[in-house]
Order: C-alpha cells, then structure tokens, then sequence
C-alpha cells in the first residue's frame, strides 16, 4: 500500500484505503499504457518518415524513368520486406496499446467515479464526513486524482 494511503488517520477506515490504493494501482497502470503508446507512435511516425526518405533517394530518384524498373529493384531487396513488416508490426503494437490504454483510462475513471459517488457511505460520521476534503487533497497533490469531481 502507498505509504501516503497507509498514514491516513482513523477517519477513513481500511476498505476506503484499499479503494484508494486501487485508484492509485489503476491510474498508474492507465499513465503507463499512455506513455508507451506515445513513445510507439512517435517511434512509427519517425521510421515511417525515414523510411519514405530512404525509398525516394534509394529507388525512385535513380530509376524515375520507368515504374517497373523502379519495382522491381525495390522488390528485389530484402531489406524492403522486412523493413514493411517491422513498421506493420509498430503499428499493429501501437493500435494495441491504444485499445489498451483505452481500456485501463476507462477502468480507472470507472473507479474513480465509484469512489465520488459511495463517498457519504465511505465517511459516513460527521466528522469523517467534514474532514474527507483532507483525503481528497492528498489524492490529488500525491497521485493528481481529483475526487472532487466527476469530471475528468
């Protein structure tokens, strides 16, 4: 558990931490999938701008005269297979990790709101209930998971 969530005082009991922790193990996992799609995207975007360059100086500025000329060197390099596939392949991966990412934003907001919504029965005396603003900054300063609001 989060050493910020364990520090808690007794106005928020165990189950209200363990769904915090959640939140906190869901958002994480949610920034994560978020960070490798960007890196993946930008790792096709780059070899797929390279890689238009290298064909265009390689095959299509020496052999312009004839479109079969130009195909039939480009097909009878290897390199060129294995170069479309790797970048067939990122891209694959990184519409996977899209689906992915989208899946994790949606369980972490689904969590979240769950927490915003079960809060009169999470705190549910009078004076848990006055100093829940408390427990709600520290998720927002600690792990910038705003329970004030549904919004996103």
């Amino acid at each position: 558990m989060e050493p910020a969530i364990k520090q808690l005082d007794e106005r928020t009991d165990q189950a209200t931490r363990q769904m915090l922790q959640k939140v906190v193990e869901r958002k994480a996992k949610y920034d994560l999938l978020k960070e490798w799609h960007l890196v993946i995207m930008w790792l096709v975007v780059f070899l797929t701008f390279a890689y238009v360059i290298f064909v265009y100086y390689q095959f299509y500025l020496p052999y312009s005269y004839s479109f079969a000329s130009v195909f039939s060197v480009y097909i009878n390099q290897p390199f060129n297979l294995y170069s479309m596939v790797t970048l067939i392949g990122l891209y694959g991966y990184m519409v996977v990790l899209q689906k992915k990412r989208d899946k994790a934003e949606k369980e972490y907001h689904a969590l979240r709101c769950e927490i915003i919504d079960k809060s009169k029965d999470l705190w549910k005396k009078e004076d848990e209930w006055k100093n829940r603003h408390h427990v709600f900054n520290m998720m927002k300063k600690n792990y910038d998971i705003n329970l004030f609001h549904e919004n996103k």
